[in-house]
């Protein structure tokens, strides 16, 4: 079987993302299941290796189509502008990680790479550098045209989806509608089918304390989220809640549910990061293109030092090789 062609995305070149991009190229699943090529800049890549201690050639590409075994294979886009700092905020870090996002999504789009895998961006670099989006799931939504679509989590046993993400959490409350919650349920369903469940059952968090107490505590479980968990049932999907929050996490753990919906971001991201912080998975799903990600940020702590790890990057890389051959 052909191996798939995975683009890597380095992130912001201030971060560690190129240092872990290099150092995934080492793992050897990686190299045996596809075939990475990653977009960035041949400076930033040069730099990162003498750090990491990466060997191999760096053989720039015009089109991943080009890409060869055991080479460092580089779609070089000639950002950022001019020199940088490591662990450092800066506009022009900011628009060169953009630059390669955008690219890689193009080729994404014209079937050239059979996913993308998005190493971290700074989101404070990003608008900086007048690229005036909230992170990766909206830049990817955006660029690919895309209306229904939600964050996944997966790691440390979990697998998560979130009804909103990026939001404040009084508008993410709002965000909660019967068509929203519909939507992310029937995307469980899909995701969760593409990572290799047969036949996903799947549990939607409460909005509120206890699911609301038969609303004692709120109205949205029984105006909202109910009426969403009985139309997705109706259409054959196997689907329980509202399941209090802060026990459903305990059930998916114990083997009662294979996904949640989550109604907010810190819902599903602190059980994800408290059970797997270094090998989480982010995954945004309901595009026509595969798109996984680190679950971290930049960790400016350790950039430039060789000291970061790339746990999350192989496992980010093992998911997208995992849904480009299930699609």
């Amino acid at each position: 079987m052909k191996k798939p062609v995975i683009g890597i995305t380095i992130g912001d070149p201030s971060g560690v993302g190129p240092e872990i991009s290099l150092m995934a190229l080492e793992n050897k699943e990686v190299l045996e299941s596809c075939a990475p090529v990653l977009y960035g800049d041949s400076a930033v890549i040069e730099r990162a290796a003498a750090i990491v201690g990466a060997k191999r050639e760096v053989l720039l590409l015009d089109d991943p189509g080009q890409a060869k075994e055991g080479k460092i294979n580089l779609i070089s886009l000639g950002a950022p502008e001019r020199p940088y700092e490591f662990a450092k905020v800066q506009g022009e870090c900011g628009r060169a990680a953009f630059a390669y996002i955008k690219k890689a999504i193009e080729d994404a789009m014209a079937q050239k790479i059979d996913a993308v895998v998005t190493g971290p961006i700074n989101k404070e670099a990003l608008n900086a550098g007048g690229i005036n989006y909230s992170g990766h799931t909206e830049i990817f939504a955006d660029l690919t045209k895309t209306k229904d679509y939600a964050m996944l989590l997966t790691g440390g046993g979990i697998r998560v989806i979130h009804v909103s993400t990026h939001v404040a959490l009084r508008e993410a409350c709002d965000r909660a509608t019967k068509e929203r919650v519909g939507t992310v349920i029937r995307l469980a369903d899909s995701s969760a089918r593409g990572l290799g469940v047969k036949n996903p059952r799947i549990a939607a968090a409460g909005l509120n304390p206890h699911s609301g107490e038969g609303g004692l505590f709120g109205r949205e479980e029984i105006e909202e989220i109910i009426p969403a968990i009985e139309e997705a049932r109706a259409a054959g999907l196997d689907v329980t809640g509202p399941v209090p929050p802060d026990t459903v996490f305990v059930k998916l753990l114990n083997g009662d549910f294979d996904i949640v919906v989550a109604m907010y971001h810190d819902q599903g991201h602190i059980p994800l990061k408290l059970t797997d912080f270094m090998g989480g998975v982010n995954i945004t799903v309901g595009l026509p293109i595969i798109r996984t990600s680190v679950d971290h940020g930049t960790a400016y702590g350790k950039a430039g030092k060789g000291t970061a790890d790339e746990s999350s990057m192989v496992a980010a890389l093992r998911a997208a090789v995992q849904l480009a051959l299930n699609r």
